[in-house]
């Protein structure tokens, strides 16, 4: 869900959802949400050996990653879990360091700066 600024939310729904809920973009729905007490904080994915490495080897990195919220942490993690190719993760390890040092860059759609 993402604020509007007026008190109220878009809350963006999978193709899959709206076409169940009979509903289509720009819909206004009324929802109820519940605390799931369940849910578990934290990576989903676990950190692939050629990122751990990388990791323990760069202490600025380290820092930028451990300093990294934890929705941020599991985005990047599962994005590697579902790369296939040797070439894939290498590209994509590459540019994870270089937005982790602090360098600016796309990454995963968005501009990084400052490790962030």
């Amino acid at each position: 869900m993402m604020p509007v600024g007026d008190g109220s939310f878009y809350l963006y729904l999978h193709d899959k959802v709206r076409k169940a809920s009979h509903t289509k973009v720009g819909d206004t729905v009324t929802i109820t949400i519940k605390f799931d007490e369940a849910y578990q904080n934290g990576p989903q994915h676990p950190i692939p050996t050629w990122f751990a490495d990388e990791l323990r080897n760069n202490k600025a990195v380290q820092e930028n990653w451990n300093a990294l919220p934890p929705s941020r942490q599991r985005e990047i993690l599962r994005y590697f879990a579902n790369l296939k190719s040797n070439e894939a993760k290498q590209r994509n390890l590459e540019k994870a360091i270089h937005v982790l040092s602090g360098k600016p860059r796309t990454f995963l759609a968005r501009i990084w700066k400052d490790g962030r």
